[in-house]
C-alpha cells in the first residue's frame, strides 16, 4: 500500500490576509461613491449636450420641457453608470483605495 504525503499538497496557503468586515464595508462605500460621482459627471455632460436639442410640435417646448430635460439627463447618466459607465468610476475607485491604504 502506498502512503499519500499531505505535505506536498497542491493547495498553497493564501498569500493575502483575509479582509476584515470593516474593510469590505469601506471598499463597498468607496465603490458606491465612485459610481455616484461618475453618474453625476455624466449627468452634467448629457445636460450640456441636451441644451442644444430643440423640440417643436404639439408635445415640445415650454417650461415643462426645460425642467424635465434635467430629469432625463440624470436617468440616462444613472443607466450608463450602472451599465459600466465610461471607466471614470473604476479610476476614481482605485485612487480612493490607494488614499485609504486599501489598494
Amino acid at each position: 500500500m502506498n502512503a499519500i504525503s499531505l505535505s506536498s499538497s497542491p493547495i498553497a496557503p493564501q498569500s493575502q490576509p483575509v479582509a476584515s468586515a470593516a474593510e469590505l464595508a469601506k471598499r463597498g462605500q468607496i465603490e458606491k461613491t465612485a459610481k455616484d460621482f461618475e453618474a453625476s459627471f455624466l449627468s452634467v455632460m448629457i445636460g450640456e449636450m441636451m441644451k442644444e436639442v430643440n423640440q417643436s410640435g404639439a408635445f415640445g417646448g415650454g417650461v415643462g420641457e426645460e425642467k424635465f430635460k434635467s430629469f432625463m439627463a440624470d436617468a440616462f447618466a444613472k443607466q450608463m453608470s450602472a451599465a459600466g459607465g465610461i471607466g471614470l468610476a473604476d479610476s476614481v475607485t482605485q485612487e480612493m483605495l490607494k488614499l485609504q491604504g486599501l489598494g
